[in-house]
């Protein structure tokens, strides 16, 4: 056992007073209650923080609107916001090892992995975004006005950032996701309330405080945390929001778009997935083993485009199967403090006894449990598990798990892959593990989802849009489509 000792500084981090960011000023809520936050590799309280109330909220929400339409912020020039966010990602990388701690604590996940993975991917988006705050364009139209013929005009489009941001992010990437967030809303001149998930609010605050030492204006990035029913709720009711992003679940994502198209509230989310991987008989086998325990076990599965629907050709079929359960129980499980360890525990209590219900309906169903299938504490620990044995249309293969459990089917030809990979409500990601091009090619676009990987999963850059079709979401984090999220047309059109 190799446990990292915890920095001066992320010790001190978790012990000081319970505080939120509204404006200039760091506050505890209005009513002075607090919710603690417990260490999931422990079950034991980590340290409490504020419970914001909707005047909270609705507080965090006029400071952004303030600073947007009144304060210099309004005016900042490109290339200002392009130094900004290069600053905010500097600090970043000064702290990357506390923000890495803080994040193994507060989710669970891999300290060491964490800080090459989900902080060295926030700091690296938080880069590209930057250049993007100086390539804004619009454009000049030549236009005809049949209805006004014996005139000129000059018109042009303008694309200017949408407002105030209301983004709210799950808890299985905490720091990314709200970079992801932050990211093109900063680089386009928008403020923002940040409002991170109830578990999972520690690096966002960390965050807060380096977006306050980047220089940037009061007003422009607020944080509030507390609970999706009250802060949430307040956060999407607010009229004075003009755009709202969320990551999470998909039944909570419709309900904010339902709120949303009530005020015409611009809306971007990126919700649940159900993601196939699918090995081809051609396919590198080793290489596609390894690839689809990696996508359905990394971050203990709690991914919104896992690979939780494993598809093999055949006669290939149970070789595969063994191999993935053969990764999987040499997996060692534990605190990601510790180097040595594979995997982390679950989010939470909740989320533990969720994932056992679903493992607990594949045996009473009939199906097989190939591996795993067992939960232990102290924490919030599953093995990771492979079923097989199991009926497309069952709630294994057709729901959302968000955990590190795999559903494996055979399938015969490439048509049969096709259907029930596409027999899902979701459509996120996909990957196809195979060497034959023309193939993938065939497959790709007959494929109904936002990414589709081949010959790897989960594999992300800042310049690849990303979301989902179907029930898994609207719009698209990322690349630049991104940028067009966070902002709005206006045409312009002079009588010379």
């Amino acid at each position: 056992m190799a446990i990292a000792t915890l920095l001066p500084a992320t010790t001190a981090f978790i012990q000081r007073a319970p505080r939120m960011l509204i404006g200039a000023e760091w506050v505890e809520a209005a009513d002075g209650q607090t919710m603690p936050l417990r260490n999931p590799a422990t079950g034991e309280q980590l340290c409490v923080v504020p419970r914001a109330t909707v005047d909270d909220v609705d507080r965090a929400v006029l400071a952004a609107r303030q600073a947007f339409d009144d304060s210099p912020w309004s005016r900042t020039r490109p290339r200002e916001r392009q130094n900004l966010l290069w600053k905010l990602a500097d600090l970043m990388q000064r702290d990357a090892e506390l923000l890495a701690q803080l994040e193994c604590l507060n989710n669970g996940k891999s300290a060491a992995v964490a800080q090459v993975m989900d902080v060295q991917l926030a700091i690296d988006f938080l880069r590209y975004m930057a250049g993007w705050a100086t390539k804004i364009e619009g454009s000049s139209v030549e236009v005809s006005v049949p209805l006004m013929p014996d005139q000129q005009f000059h018109s042009f489009i303008r694309r200017e950032a949408v407002g105030v941001v209301g983004a709210i992010v799950a808890w299985n990437f905490p720091l990314l996701l709200a970079c992801w967030k932050l990211g093109p809303a900063l680089a386009t001149g928008c403020t923002v309330v940040l409002k991170p998930a109830d578990e999972t609010p520690l690096t966002a605050l960390k965050l807060a405080e380096l977006v306050q030492e980047a220089g940037y204006p009061d007003g422009v990035f607020n944080l509030v945390t507390g609970t999706g029913i009250t802060a949430g709720s307040a956060l999407t009711r607010n009229p004075l929001v003009d755009k709202l992003t969320f990551t999470g679940s998909t039944a909570v994502g419709k309900e904010i778009g339902k709120i949303a198209m009530d005020s015409m509230t611009r809306v971007t989310l990126e919700l649940g997935g159900k993601s196939p991987t699918i090995v081809m008989a051609d396919a590198d086998l080793g290489s596609a083993a390894a690839g689809a325990a990696s996508a359905i076990f990394f971050n203990q599965g709690q991914v919104c485009c896992a690979g939780s629907r494993l598809y093999v050709q055949r006669k290939h079929f149970d070789n595969v199967v063994a191999d993935i359960a053969g990764i999987a129980n040499a997996m060692k499980l534990g605190s990601g403090l510790d180097t040595s360890v594979d995997m982390g525990p679950l989010i939470s209590a909740r989320q533990q006894e969720r994932v056992w219900r679903y493992i607990e309906m594949g045996r009473d169903s009939g199906a097989t449990i190939a591996c795993g299938g067992e939960q232990f504490g102290p924490g919030y620990f599953v093995k990771p598990t492979v079923i097989v044995d199991v009926d497309q249309q069952h709630s294994l293969v057709q729901e959302e798990i968000f955990g590190p459990v795999l559903v494996a089917i055979p399938f015969d030809d490439e048509a049969d892959a096709l259907r029930m990979a596409n027999d899902s409500p979701y459509g996120l990601g996909a990957s196809i593990w195979s060497n034959d091009l023309a193939a993938v090619h065939r497959m790709i676009p007959r494929i109904k989802s936002g990414s589709v990987w081949v010959n790897c999963h989960s594999a992300l850059d800042p310049a690849l849009p990303f979301g989902g079709y179907k029930m898994s979401g609207v719009g698209r984090e990322m690349g630049y489509a991104a940028i067009e999220h966070y902002t709005e047309l206006k045409s312009v059109l002079i009588k010379l």
